[in-house]
C-alpha cells in the first residue's frame, strides 16, 4: 500500500512524511550521532487504521535502516511497534532494551 516513494525525510522539520489524500501522517525525530530517537507518532484520524500504522513504521523502519543508523523509539506507540516485530530489535542500540 505504501510506496517508498511517498515518503520524504523532512530534514528541516525533522520528521518523516507521508501524505495520504490531503492528510499528513508523520513521525517526529530527532538525530544525534548515528542515532535516531523517534519521539512522536501522529496520524490522522481520517487515516488512523492498525494496517496503515504498521506499513507506515516498516516503511519508516526500512528508509532507518538503509541510512544504518540505530533507533531509539521513545513514543509508546513506535516501541510497541518494535517489541511486536522481532526483525527491528536488531536496529537498536547496544544495552538499549524495551
Amino acid at each position: 500500500m505504501i510506496d517508498a516513494a511517498e515518503l520524504v525525510d523532512n530534514d528541516f522539520l525533522r520528521q518523516f512524511e507521508l501524505k495520504i489524500d490531503d492528510h499528513l501522517a508523520k513521525i517526529e525525530y530527532s538525530l544525534q550521532e548515528r542515532k535516531i530517537f523517534l519521539t512522536k507518532l501522529i496520524i490522522p484520524d481520517e487515516i488512523n487504521d492498525e494496517n496503515f500504522c504498521k506499513e507506515f513504521l516498516a516503511a519508516v523502519f526500512e528508509q532507518i535502516g538503509d541510512r544504518n543508523l540505530s533507533i531509539v523509539p521513545t513514543s509508546p506507540e513506535i516501541a510497541k511497534f518494535v517489541r511486536s516485530n522481532r526483525k527491528y530489535k536488531r536496529m537498536l542500540p547496544v544495552g538499549v532494551r524495551i
